[in-house]
């Protein structure tokens, strides 16, 4: 660890040098932007290039080339992002899932610390509990139900053990379920609901769609990002909207942003699929954070991505 940099803090002025993995997706983008908007030194490291031209660095983070070449010295800090996010799509491929979310957070907490980062900010998820009765809170003991929820919970202990040994801060972020503009490439419920909308289809549904979740949106998450690069100690705190919604709620709520009808088709529920996800947010409000925008008017902003894409129709 770098000398003066245990407890470091993320200063609000200009210039801080942060890395964002994963930058070019959806998250990414909308923190990146933040980032640079606040005069920050920000680098991307991604599959793909960043959109507006933010310098990225682009490959596999499973390759140490890649990371070498990501993790220089003089960064403040990382903002890890990068990730396989599809909990069914684990339960399908493990092994590669393991390795994108597992061993690739190794290997960057391990540059993080050989190169004196100061700040690695992970995002994480609620998968890494399970199914609970009531409201989860971060002192809920980690039981996931899916190869997803597993990475994620091993990427928190990973992190947890670099705070503890090298004085690295390391906020884990467990997300919701996050959506906003920009979601095109995504197959989130939000993004599907959006397609059908866009091009006269049929929505599935799984199961009864009384499932509930909490459902937050990306300028929140951004908000939560900056904070927790800020001031904000190491250790998992909830990030969401505090507010759960059924999967029946989120179509209406569709159908009021769209003005279309989104029929629904009843399927077979999934595997590992929880029944309800209710999320505590008193720790993440108790450090300032305050979510803003609602289910219904962050669907309205959902909708102009998929309205005027030619794809989408």
């Amino acid at each position: 660890m770098a000398a003066g940099k245990a407890g470091h803090h993320l200063v609000s002025g200009a210039g801080t040098r942060v890395l964002v993995t994963g930058g070019s997706g959806f998250i990414g983008r909308h923190v990146v932007r933040e980032l640079c908007a606040r005069g920050h030194e920000v680098r991307v490291a991604d599959r793909l290039a960043h959109p507006d031209g933010v310098e990225t660095i682009v490959g596999e983070l499973n390759d140490p080339k890649v990371v070498a070449r990501a993790v220089s010295r003089g960064t403040d800090a990382l903002v890890h992002l990068a990730a396989e996010t599809s909990v069914l799509g684990s339960v399908r491929r493990p092994a590669l899932v393991h390795d994108t979310n597992v061993t690739v957070t190794a290997s960057l907490l391990e540059a993080a610390r050989e190169q004196g980062v100061g700040r690695f900010v992970l995002a994480s998820t609620n998968a890494v509990v399970g199914e609970h009765e009531g409201a989860l809170t971060e002192d809920v003991p980690l039981r996931p139900l899916t190869p997803y929820g597993a990475t994620k919970a091993a990427g928190e202990m990973l992190a947890s053990g670099y705070a503890g040994s090298y004085a690295l801060v390391a906020p884990a972020l467990r997300f919701t379920n996050v959506y906003g503009p920009g979601m095109l490439a995504k197959d989130s419920f939000v993004a599907r609901l959006m397609r059908a909308a866009a091009d006269g289809s049929v929505i599935q549904v799984y199961g009864d769609g009384l499932q509930r979740r909490d459902l937050v949106h990306v300028s929140d998450v951004v908000r939560s990002v900056l904070l927790a690069l800020e001031e904000w100690p190491s250790g998992p705190v909830i990030v969401g909207s505090g507010v759960s919604h059924s999967v029946l709620d989120m179509v209406e709520a569709a159908r009021a942003a769209t003005g279309a009808p989104i029929p629904v088709e009843h399927v077979d529920p999934k595997p590992g699929e929880m029944r309800a996800v209710e999320v505590d947010t008193a720790l993440a409000r108790s450090r300032g954070f305050a979510p803003q925008i609602a289910l219904e008017e962050g669907m309205a902003g959902v909708w102009p991505d998929f309205r005027h894409d030619p794809v989408a129709g």
